[in-house]
């Protein structure tokens, strides 16, 4: 079996900058939810970065538990020069393993890349995923990324076009 070109691994502090720099042009085109600084930081432990050979950040990925059976794959983004080499597939790899260790059962995303998570085993649901009264209790969240998920007026602008899909682990 040929090595791998890069290396996945779980998040530092140190890479938020990056992440942030990967992200704001996605952000900018409003295919990624922006997130602050300190956002990011609270959640840095969610995070999967991507290396290549020379120890550089390439692609990374964030795995947000949003029920007891429910997690969101977030802020899934890769450097232009490494699209289309296997790195998003890693990451996911990598977030799903992590979702069945955490006792998870449904990975939910919010995406514009339809036939990528196709083909990982994502496939297109409705609004309604949810029991009644998990969505009442999820709408006491003030994360922004659960109010996507839940669909609410106030994160319209960010959604517009997005669909939802969810695969079973």
């Amino acid at each position: 079996m040929a090595e791998s070109p890069f290396i996945v691994r779980r998040a530092r502090t140190a890479d938020v900058p990056w992440i942030q720099s990967l992200a704001a042009p996605l952000v900018a085109q409003r295919i990624l939810l922006g997130k602050e600084n300190v956002s990011v930081y609270e959640a840095v432990q969610e995070f999967r970065i991507v290396e290549d050979s020379h120890g550089t950040p390439i692609g990374c990925g964030a795995l947000h538990v949003m029920w007891q059976d429910l997690g969101e794959v977030r802020t899934l983004a890769v450097d232009d020069a490494w699209l289309g080499k296997g790195v998003g597939h890693a990451i996911l790899l990598h977030l799903e393993k992590d979702a069945r260790k955490l006792g998870l059962s449904r990975l939910f995303c919010l995406t514009f890349e339809v036939d990528f998570f196709t083909r990982h085993g994502f496939t297109e649901v409705s609004d309604e995923i949810i029991a009644p009264e998990v969505y009442a209790e999820l709408a006491r969240s003030n994360d922004e990324g659960v109010a996507e998920f839940l669909d609410l007026a106030r994160v319209k602008p960010n959604t517009l076009g997005n669909t939802r899909m969810l695969r079973l682990l």
